[in-house]
């Protein structure tokens, strides 16, 4: 009846049917299967771009980026998008601001240049658990971070003590925000003390503090929103497991060519020469593009 309906002969269909796979459709079987196994590892965030640079970074599978977008969506696997910007920015008076030593240019060539910072909250059922944290622009690595159940300046300091503690830079850019706690008398001395130089962008602009809008918008988007928790304990182990053993260490940025912020440092630092030299040789790219636009 299927032969007739669909006007094919019954040989030609026993004979389609008995026909074993071509390469091609095997070749298509194995890399969909390392795909979920990818798309699993990173629980659940990975889109096309990702999953292909892992393909060929880490297991030397070199194939085209459309075809794993294609094989991704017959498998019904998808990564995760982010959310807009919101503006929860609560300034204090402006005879305390610092200016604004970064004017939007995030480009850095070396570690430890410039520090961005921001604040978010956590819900949870127990009330909210907020996080501080502060980023380097240069590898996008997280290099201190605090978290509290109160939003005040004591947590901003502690992640900029933890940051200072780790990295010991050098008259290094900290850019934040106007939320009073970066403002307040109490930072901007610390700041001083450690020789940092506090930077602030303007109200209520999320282009201003863009990276640090772009990491807790990967926050949201690949924990805070696939989670519910009832504790702020439960809270702070995943958000330190996603900082720590995600984010610093595994998770690939397109910004850094697919590389996670720990490799990417790794190979200015010299340990992989020849990947020292692609990292130099983009950012002269960059700043060529910054010099003519």
């Amino acid at each position: 009846m299927m032969c007739r309906l669909l006007k094919v002969s019954v040989s030609g269909f026993y004979a389609w049917d008995d026909r074993p796979r071509s390469r091609h459709a095997r070749q298509d079987l194995e890399l969909t299967a390392l795909i979920h196994t990818i798309h699993e590892r990173s629980y659940g965030t990975y889109g096309a771009p990702r999953v292909h640079a892992e393909l060929q970074q880490a297991y030397g599978v070199h194939v085209g980026r459309k075809r794993v977008a294609r094989l991704m969506k017959a498998a019904g696997l998808r990564g995760i998008s982010k959310r807009r910007f919101v503006c929860t920015t609560v300034s204090e008076v402006r005879e305390r601001w610092a200016p604004d030593l970064v004017d939007r240019d995030f480009t850095v060539s070396e570690p430890d240049r410039l520090w961005v910072a921001d604040a978010t909250f956590i819900p949870t059922w127990e009330g909210f658990l907020y996080l501080a944290m502060v980023l380097d622009a240069f590898s996008r690595r997280v290099v201190g971070w605090a978290m509290g159940g109160a939003l005040r300046t004591e947590l901003m300091l502690s992640a900029l003590e933890r940051a200072y503690a780790q990295r010991t830079p050098r008259a290094v850019i900290h850019h934040s925000d106007h939320g009073c706690q970066y403002t307040s008398i109490a930072f901007g001395k610390r700041c001083e003390e450690l020789g940092v130089r506090p930077s602030l962008g303007s109200v209520g602009d999320a282009y201003d503090n863009a990276m640090a809008e772009s990491f807790f918008a990967t926050l949201e988007c690949e924990v805070l929103d696939r989670n519910h928790f009832r504790t702020r304990v439960a809270a702070r182990q995943a958000t330190f497991a996603w900082i720590e053993g995600w984010y610093n260490t595994r998770r690939r940025h397109s910004s850094l060519g697919y590389r996670s912020p720990r490799d990417f440092e790794r190979a200015f630092l010299g340990e992989d020469a020849s990947a020292n030299l692609a990292l130099l040789a983009r950012y002269a790219r960059q700043t060529d593009w910054r010099k003519k636009h």
